[in-house]
């Protein structure tokens, strides 16, 4: 009775749902820098985000949900008659597009679902296969893995822990493996339901396609449906996606942003400020805040604690509590911040591997409990710089800061004593090999612990500027900002806080190990050298832009992104510097010593005009870190991340600084590019001309991204003072 009460109150009726945001925009972006990618954000009945983007280059269609699962639900859809290419091939032109029309939402019986349109283009007839079922993470791998190029009736995509413990638990585990597929026709429409449980039978997803059978012909065979035009009219069809998993509870826009810059938004009627708005609003929950979509529709414990420090000016003094409060609540056991969790199909994945690595029966109790991944190094040392921060603002009320000392106390002591037990080798013994280190993966490479996160992002390197110059010693200073404040409030006081004051005074000195010091020639020298190595198209580009702006007259100086094993300089300029810009206040020389590789002209900086600044700049290093950067363009000098140039931004404007000239040229570098709003993006040469271009596992709405919202409340607050 109870249950039923409970489905009924939970139950509305459909009703249209424009969509909340798009991409690209007109007026915002450069359609041609999204080569052939369209997406389209929605709110479910229950609020939380719906992302659907259709990939044009592989005619992929992705239905993201950014509920309590991370659900995704996606097919595939090729143009019938020569377009579907295999072996490594790939389409040229989306089959599909999105229809006109809203979006209709419901929920009912327990489910919630979304329907909207497709319509067909470049041919009369589709073919829709590749479907695939279940979590976000393992439609990534599929993308991953290049399996969009399999040919449109591959079977469908297992990861192999899956199929593993499938195999070894027997029916009905290897039934729920892969998507049931039915056709249906009627004399006036024909429909196709998909759907699939979870591995572990607790939830379910749903996908109908339904098409008008009197002007189209639908047939399946081998989990492939062919769409056919019985006339000249444009075929269309209509999708809809349903699930059971459990929703989140979104934030208002009054809950997340001050009532200062809410009147500043509201004044300034700006289709930019208010598109990033809303995108913060899609990632904004009860439960956590949502890392991206569509890619990471789920919590990141950096990427929070990030955001909280860039947000400061504009959020509600609330905020920094929900934040603080959600990574408390994953600490591991000894202390250390949950960078990631996994959930739904994710969760299930992993236990099931870890299952079939330990026999512990009691993973098989519940499959989706939740795990957390505790391998990144820079969130452990973030945490205590954003509780810092909580602690030190005067207009929290007192009152609320015991309340929460009250709940979160000891879980905060907890991670402030893991911090100081990782930074006390370096304070009893400054030398270069007792800094804070990496982890080894188990094929001997030093685990890429912080933000640059691929493969290559610290050139192999073991011992990162940000987490060692940036984070830890601004985590020192953070704990004795907390020893105070809860002193003041008639708290007891941290542990050793002493000694860790003393340990902070230590840490300060961490710059000079990752120093680089280049003398005029040596610049040219190693910066051509790289210039040798390129394709004659770009070698012919960045030629043109050394003969333009020359080679610097004195000295270079900039921090290395990383120690190798033995403590020495890896030489890759970075665009870290600029969150120690941010966090702590430079001296005027080594103010103007950090800022400059930011503005000489790539490759000699990293400034690139009608792009942005490169992420990295490698042509100081040797021909082993240049390959490693080919390999993996993610973080390398081929790549531009708003997160950085937001970071540096904020920095100049905050704090007094007067470098209009620096913010101004950025600005404009970053506008022309024409993605200023993605979350990364690179480049390529067509003609001899660099062409922006986004890069392809972008997410559309990120969000330490949108922490650009904050840099325009700045810049404005900065220019309007006088």
């Amino acid at each position: 009775m109870l249950l039923a009460l409970l489905l009924v109150m939970q139950s509305a009726p459909a009703r249209e749902a424009p969509p909340v945001l798009q991409f690209p925009t007109t007026g915002l972006d450069d359609p041609a820098a999204y080569e052939g990618y369209t997406a389209r954000l929605y709110r479910d009945a229950r609020g939380n985000a719906v992302e659907i983007y259709i990939e044009g280059k592989t005619g992929r269609v992705v239905h993201v949900w950014a509920d309590a699962l991370n659900e995704s639900i996606g097919f595939t859809a090729r143009n019938l008659g020569g377009q579907e290419t295999t072996g490594g091939g790939q389409t040229t032109n989306a089959a599909v597009a999105f229809g006109d029309g809203p979006a209709t939402v419901w929920s009912r019986g327990g489910r919630r679902g979304l329907g909207y349109a497709l319509t067909v283009q470049g041919g009369r007839s589709i073919r829709i296969g590749q479907i695939l079922l279940g979590s976000m993470r393992i439609e990534r791998d599929f993308g991953y893995a290049g399996r969009v190029r399999d040919s449109i009736d591959a079977p469908t995509f297992v990861v192999p822990e899956m199929a593993a413990f499938a195999k070894r638990m027997g029916a009905p585990y290897t039934e729920r493996l892969t998507p049931s597929v039915r056709l249906t026709s009627t004399p006036r429409d024909w429909t196709m339901r998909a759907s699939q449980p979870s591995l572990d039978g607790r939830n379910h997803l749903w996908l109908t396609l339904r098409g008008d059978a009197r002007t189209t012909l639908a047939t399946l065979r081998g989990g492939v449906l062919t769409i056919r035009a019985l006339g000249r009219r444009p075929v269309t069809f209509s999708v809809e996606i349903a699930t059971d998993g459990a929703a989140l509870d979104p934030l208002r826009r009054n809950q997340i942003f001050s009532a200062a810059f809410r009147r500043f938004a509201d004044s300034v009627k700006s289709p930019r400020l208010e598109r990033e708005i809303r995108g913060f609003e899609l990632l904004s929950t009860k439960q956590k805040l949502i890392a991206a979509l569509p890619t990471y529709a789920t919590y990141f414990g950096r990427d929070m604690l990030l955001t909280a420090l860039l947000m400061e000016p504009v959020w509600s003094d609330t905020m920094p509590e929900f934040v603080i409060s959600a990574a408390l609540a994953k600490l591991g056991p000894a202390g250390d911040v949950s960078h990631e969790e996994a959930l739904g199909g994710q969760a299930i994945r992993e236990n099931s591997a870890e299952f079939l690595k330990s026999g512990d029966r009691r993973l098989l109790q519940n499959l989706q409990a939740t795990r957390e991944n505790y391998w990144m190094v820079d969130d452990d040392f973030q945490l205590p710089v954003v509780a810092g921060r909580y602690f030190a603002d005067k207009d929290v009320p007192v009152a609320r800061k015991r309340r929460f000392v009250a709940r979160w106390g000891t879980a905060l002591r907890k991670n402030l004593a893991y911090v100081a037990r990782q930074a006390a080798p370096y304070a009893r013994d400054p030398v270069v090999t007792n800094l804070v280190s990496f982890k080894r993966d188990d094929n001997g490479w030093w685990h890429p612990g912080s933000w640059r996160d691929s493969r290559v992002g610290y050139g192999g390197g073991r011992f990162a500027f940000d987490v060692n110059v940036v984070w830890v010693p601004a985590a020192l200073r953070a704990i004795g900002t907390i020893d105070s404040a809860l002193r003041a409030m008639g708290q007891p006081g941290i542990e050793n806080a002493a000694e860790i004051a003393r340990a902070a005074d230590t840490w300060r000195g961490t710059a000079r190990h990752f120093m680089v010091a280049l003398a005029p020639a040596d610049v040219e020298a190693r910066v051509r050298a790289k210039l040798a190595s390129l394709p004659a198209a770009e070698r012919a580009h960045w030629e043109a832009v050394v003969t333009r702006s020359g080679f610097p007259s004195d000295t270079l100086r900039f921090p290395a992104v990383s120690l190798d094993s033995a403590g020495q300089p890896i030489p890759v300029m970075s665009t870290d510097p600029a969150m120690w810009l941010l966090l702590e206040r430079q001296d005027d020389a080594r103010e103007s010593e950090l800022l400059r590789p930011f503005l000489l002209p790539y490759p000699v900086g990293l400034f690139i005009d009608g792009l942005g600044l490169a992420v990295a700049n490698d042509a100081y290093a040797g021909p082993a870190v240049w390959e490693m950067f080919e390999g993996d363009l993610y973080h390398s000098p081929r790549v531009v991340w708003g997160r950085e140039v937001s970071v540096l931004l904020a920095a100049l404007a905050q704090g007094g600084r007067n470098r209009p000239g620096a913010i101004d040229s950025v600005r404009s570098a970053v506008a022309r590019s024409g993605l200023q709003y993605a979350e990364l993006w690179s480049y390529k040469f067509e003609g001899g001309v660099l062409r922006p271009v986004r890069y392809g596992s972008s997410s559309d709405v990120q969000l330490w991204s949108l922490t650009e919202i904050a840099v325009q409340y700045l810049l404005h607050s900065s220019r309007s003072t006088p």
